[in-house]
């Protein structure tokens, strides 16, 4: 049974990743691909998303640009991780397929009114402004969606930006509180998720070897884990954003719990960060299944066999 999906992005290299994965899975069929600012600004993500699609081979798939900063406070960005352009790493040309018509929002608000009742699931990869702005504009769609599968947050891990917070919910901690408050069914892949999905030599030599579109994937690895490593004296680096595709395609690579999770907007010491209950040491109800171990060989097995067929 094949899975619509909508992905939601700020491509960065793991969000490239991600998107090669769903590409080339029959399992899911993209009905589109909305970009969002995050990783960089809007424009980049734009191309960057389009530059994913040609080298898998997939112009067909539209690419709606969306909001081009967050709903209530100024653009943060990570181009010390990414790199100016967001893909560094891999030397792709400039895309020719068109953005595509329309608005990310109205897209994805046209989408789920058009679409059977809960059969798309959303993939946001980046900061949840766009999916916020539409169930805020447009609070009949909350019913409409399937499951929102992100990746975002922490709890043992803490944060990759400040000390408290994940950068995708840092970004734009008010989308990020409508979403969680939103009474949608959440599957959230957070930092501690994602730290046990490491890059290695290894994982990136199979890479380099899978196919056509290998060795750019493993050339943006290559640039992204360089980040990481320095920081956190690790081996190599978490490979966040394909997390969420996975547990699309694999949700059996995963474990975790349903937990209540809160965002918080006001602490300026702590703005963004995932108040999540995973002890249930609070009478709040659980609004999201919260993700904290995964099958990292099998995860990597899963990347290496899809890029391969592109």
């Amino acid at each position: 049974m094949t899975q619509s999906i909508i992905i939601d992005t700020d491509p960065g290299q793991d969000d490239a990743v991600a998107i090669l994965l769903a590409l080339a899975s029959p399992e899911v069929r993209v009905l589109g691909i909305t970009t969002v600012a995050g990783n960089v600004p809007l424009g980049l993500t734009t191309r960057n998303a389009r530059v994913v699609c040609e080298l898998a081979g997939r112009p067909d798939v539209a690419v709606h640009a969306g909001c081009d900063r967050p709903m209530a406070r100024d653009l943060v960005t990570a181009e010390h991780v990414h790199g100016n352009t967001g893909l560094d790493g891999a030397d792709l040309p400039d895309p020719t397929m068109p953005v595509a018509d329309g608005h990310a929002v109205d897209f994805i608000i046209d989408t789920l009114r058009a679409e059977p009742e809960r059969s798309v699931i959303l993939c946001p990869l980046g900061p949840l402004t766009n999916i916020a702005t539409a169930i805020s504009r447009a609070p009949d769609i909350a019913g409409r969606i399937q499951r929102i599968v992100l990746m975002g947050g922490a709890y043992f891990q803490v944060g990759n930006i400040t000390p408290t917070a994940e950068f995708n919910i840092y970004v734009d901690p008010e989308a990020a509180k409508v979403v969680f408050a939103s009474g949608v069914p959440l599957t959230v892949l957070p930092l501690d998720v994602t730290h046990k999905a490491l890059t290695t030599r290894a994982r990136n030599d199979a890479f380099r070897a899978a196919g056509r579109v290998g060795p750019a994937v493993a050339g943006w690895t290559g640039f992204f884990e360089r980040f990481d490593m320095a920081k956190y004296g690790s081996e190599g680096a978490p490979l966040h954003d394909p997390c969420v595709i996975a547990w699309v395609l694999r949700p059996d690579l995963f474990t975790g719990r349903e937990i209540n999770v809160e965002i918080e907007v006001e602490s300026p010491l702590t703005r963004g960060m995932t108040v999540a209950d995973w002890w249930g040491v609070t009478d709040r109800a659980a609004n999201a299944l919260f993700i904290g171990d995964l099958d990292a060989d099998g995860y990597y097995a899963l990347l290496t066999e899809r890029i391969a067929r592109l």
